[in-house]
This record gives structure tokens, C-alpha cells and sequence, in this order.
């Protein structure tokens, strides 16, 4: 996330106001309305970016047809999806189009990642699984065999819950070669998860929007915490719930900036005697480079 937000600091840098970015570049209030001030204009289609103005595609991915369309303009753009996000998108187009495959997609309908995701290849190729429920009951076309891929932000937990009911009913369904749920997700899934068994309360810095920030309220809720509550900033904070608390965890989306973790702490040694200590269940140092437009 911290790639796609430098990259439209970099463009707006480089072009100079306005850069206009292809739906949010993260779910994030904070991220998108401090990127808004610096110059950047946020859009949801191509047909409001006019022809002399860069755009810059956000995190999320998007579909074939959303490059397709801006090389028709001959628009100058520049594309911040996420690489895990392109592994999926690549995953996908080789089980269609080399294997010949059905493929399944474990995610979220309407979810900016899951469109792109659908748009890597023709209509009717994917079908789309949200939930145990639904991989129980799917009839997909089996003639040519089936593989799944998923949405990058979803809760490691219940993803593995579906894909146990695949494998179950499809034992020849073929699989990622590597997992397709961001590190940065399932990492802070798991130090939520073993800080939720010990908290009164949790607070998860996010927007509501953003899938991977909701999908640790669900982890903690899962894991006993029942007080964790899903804030933007600490302005969302609601004291008269933190009355008895003793233990408070904080953790925050993978799109949420880090000040705003210390602005928390902050607000919460203003009122409170504050002891932090950290959990930390795994660590992530991959570095993605930039696309080459913002480095020659």
C-alpha cells in the first residue's frame, strides 16, 4: 500500500497537479483526502480524466479493458496495482488461457480487487465464491478441469475454510503456486489474533471500506475480543467504551498510515497510565520497485 500511495506522490511530483487516480488509490479516508490536497483527483471511470492529464490506476488492480481504453486515448497513465494483486491477475490468465481451466475466485463481489481480478479474462470464465455456503453448492463447468485464486485482503481463516470445501468436492482442483493473501494481511491477522486472547478491547485503524482493516475486527471478534471496534482516527474513539479496559489492543489496516497508531497512543496517554508492549507474530521486509514511468 505504502508503493501505490509514493507512486501517486511521485506522479504528482513529477506531472504536477492535477494527477487524476482511478478510484481510491487505498481504502484509506486519511491517505485519500491528504493525497486530494497535495493535487490528486479522484475518479471511478476514465471518461471523467481528460485527454491531457496523467492517471494513475489504483492498488486494487483493474480490468484488461481499463489499460486497453487509456492507450485508445492515448492517455498517459501510470499502474499501482499492487504486485501480489498482478500474481493473482497472472495466475488467473495462465489457468484460462494455457490450461484451460474454470477458475474459481474466493472473494468479495463488487470489491474493486475481485473486478479486476474477473476482468483478466472473458466473461463466464470465473465464478465467483464468497463463502462456505457457496463453494458447498457451486456447479462449475468440470470438462476441462477447475483451479481457485483469491482476493489478497481476506480473512486467512475462513479463505482456508473454503478452500477445504473445494478441495473436498473438487479433489483435482488446482491451486496458487504460492498464497494469494497478502503478507501484509495475514501478518497482521495473526499478531491481532494472538493479541485479541488477551485484550478487554481492540481498535483497528481503518477505513470502512477497506476490506483487509474489517477482516481484523472479524479476527479479533473470532478470537474472544468482542469489543473491537473499527475507527478512522482517534477523533472515532468512543471513550465512555474504554472506561473499564485494562488491556487495549491496537492494530491497524495495511492501508492506514503509521501516525495514525501513534496518534492513538497519544490520545490514550492523555487520559490513561499507558504501558505499550508489542506483539509481533512475523515480519515482512519486501520491497516492490517503481514503475518505470516515475523512474526515467
Amino acid at each position: 500500500m505504502d508503493r501505490a500511495i509514493l507512486i501517486v506522490e511521485r506522479a504528482l511530483e513529477k506531472w504536477g497537479a492535477p494527477v487524476y487516480v482511478r478510484h481510491e488509490i487505498v481504502h484509506n479516508r486519511y491517505v485519500v483526502e491528504s493525497l486530494r490536497a497535495k493535487g490528486a483527483v479522484f475518479v471511478e471511470e476514465l471518461d471523467e480524466v481528460p485527454d491531457d492529464a496523467p492517471v494513475v490506476f489504483s492498488a486494487h488492480g483493474v480490468p484488461k479493458s481499463v489499460p486497453a481504453e487509456a492507450e485508445r486515448r492515448n492517455l498517459v497513465y501510470v499502474d499501482a496495482t499492487c504486485p501480489l494483486v498482478s500474481k493473482v491477475h497472472r495466475e488467473a490468465e495462465r489457468h484460462h488461457t494455457r490450461e484451460g481451466r474454470h477458475l474459481l475466485l474466493i472473494g468479495h463481489r463488487d470489491h474493486p480487487e475481485v473486478v479486476g481480478t474477473m476482468g483478466q479474462v472473458p466473461e463466464g470464465a470465473i465464478t465467483l465464491i464468497e463463502s462456505v455456503a457457496d463453494a458447498e453448492q457451486v456447479q462449475p463447468p468440470l470438462a476441462n478441469g477447475l483451479a481457485y485464486v483469491s482476493q489478497t485482503t481476506l480473512s486467512v481463516d475462513d479463505t482456508a475454510d473454503i478452500i477445504a470445501v473445494l478441495r473436498r468436492r473438487f479433489p483435482d482442483i488446482a491451486a496458487p503456486k504460492q498464497e494469494d493473501i497478502c503478507y501484509a494481511t495475514s501478518n497482521r491477522q495473526q499478531a491481532v489474533k494472538a493479541a485479541a486472547a488477551e485484550a478487554d478491547a481492540l481498535l483497528v485503524l481503518g477505513s470502512a471500506n477497506s476490506s483487509n482493516s474489517n477482516r481484523l475486527v472479524e479476527v479479533a471478534q473470532q478470537g474472544g475480543c468482542v469489543r473491537a471496534l473499527l475507527i478512522d482516527d482517534s477523533s472515532d474513539i468512543e471513550w465512555e467504551e474504554l472506561r473499564d479496559v485494562r488491556r487495549l489492543a491496537v492494530s491497524a489496516g495495511a492501508s492506514a498510515p503509521e501516525m495514525l497508531v501513534r496518534e492513538v497512543l497519544d490520545a490514550l496517554r492523555e487520559r490513561f497510565e499507558v504501558s505499550v508492549q508489542m506483539v509481533e507474530t512475523a515480519t515482512g521486509d519486501i520491497e516492490f520497485k517503481l514503475p518505470r514511468a516515475l523512474t526515467s
